[in-house]
């Protein structure tokens, strides 16, 4: 999966709220090309957090129809890690020796574990690497 980006939840929620502003026009465009060039992947964790956020969290919350139409059309082809012992090993190594909550450990597990090479997320340090891994908030300059 080298060259392939990991996309946290807040990258596709971003693209999918109607109120997003600067940051949803950012994570769109980022979103389609995701799906366009296959230059994204995204884990179970990615799934659920994204569901449960436009199903509970907009404004308008998406209806059960509109969220099985994200989960076919923009999460099913990106997701591409699942859980297993191995990842929550993965990910508790990654607590422990970055001091992250479990779910951010568990985000950058999934990334590590699928190669890729950058993690877009604004809930992490921009810029630090972990193992093979850079950190990138593409909304850093939308602040």
């Amino acid at each position: 999966m080298s060259g392939v980006d990991f996309l946290d939840s807040n990258v596709i929620v971003y693209a999918l709220d109607a109120a997003g502003g600067i940051k949803g026009d950012v994570a769109e465009r980022i979103l389609r090309a995701a799906l366009q060039d296959h230059s994204a992947i995204i884990s179970f964790q990615v799934v659920q957090e994204t569901l449960h956020v436009i199903g509970r969290k907009f404004r308008t919350v998406a209806r059960p129809p509109d969220r099985v139409a994200v989960l076919e059309e923009i999460l099913a082809p990106l997701w591409r890690v699942y859980p297993s012992p191995a990842l929550y090993g993965r990910a508790l190594g990654v607590q422990e020796r970055y001091r992250f909550g479990f779910y951010d450990s568990l985000i950058v597990a999934s990334a590590l574990e699928a190669g890729c090479e950058r993690l877009l997320s604004e809930d992490l340090q921009h810029g630090q690497k972990i193992e093979s891994l850079v950190i990138v908030d593409p909304f850093l300059e939308t602040a």
